[in-house]
């Protein structure tokens, strides 16, 4: 994911931020509502203000299904926290910031293959029978982005060996790299130098 959070950090740059205002290798804490504080990815703050809070994920197997809940209870549970105590003032009176979920998982045979589910007292939502977790990890990032947890979501694939090269698929056109960085690019470029 470090490859990823170095392009942002470009993005961001080129966008006329000053490189004192982004934060990627430390100092990453925000203050939380249900915890003391959270460590983020990439943090954007500008004249004390928070513009941008970014968290970046990913997932090699060989055990995706305990690892996939996981996931999923992390993400919307960070959103929940920094919103709720955005609500609160914890930070930021005006500027409500740019949140953004980006998930990386492994391309393979098991991620891709169809999981079966359990429904011992009720049905489960039909879009999850039969899904993979690539399909799973798909619908999660979509509907983090429709319920308003996160501003934008990306999900990218990749395989162990072209990964280290560079190498990704974007299994959803909704979800692709290229928005993500639109939307980012579109909240940043508002606090940038060239205005």
């Amino acid at each position: 994911m470090d490859g990823f959070i170095s392009m942002l950090t470009e993005i961001i740059l080129e966008a006329g931020i000053d490189q004192s205002c982004i934060f990627h290798n430390k100092n990453l804490e925000l203050p939380g509502y249900f915890r003391p504080t959270k460590e983020w990815d990439l943090l954007l703050i500008v004249d004390g203000q928070l513009i941008v809070a970014l968290e970046a994920k990913s997932q090699a197997g060989p055990s995706f299904g305990n690892n996939f809940n996981n996931r999923t209870e992390e993400a919307m549970g960070s959103a929940l926290d920094l919103w709720t105590a955005f609500r609160e003032g914890a930070f930021n009176k005006t500027v409500k910031p740019w949140l953004g979920y980006l998930f990386l998982l492994e391309d393979c045979k098991e991620s891709q293959k169809p999981v079966g589910v359990k429904e011992p007292h009720f049905k489960v939502l039909d879009e999850f029978k039969n899904a993979s977790y690539a399909k799973r990890y798909e619908l999660f990032c979509r509907k983090l982005v429709r319920e308003n947890l996160y501003n934008y979501s990306a999900f990218v694939t990749s395989g162990r060996a072209n990964g280290p090269k560079g190498i990704y698929r974007e299994p959803a056109e909704d979800l692709a790299f290229e928005l993500y960085a639109r939307s980012l690019v579109a909240q940043v470029a508002t606090f940038g130098r060239s205005l």
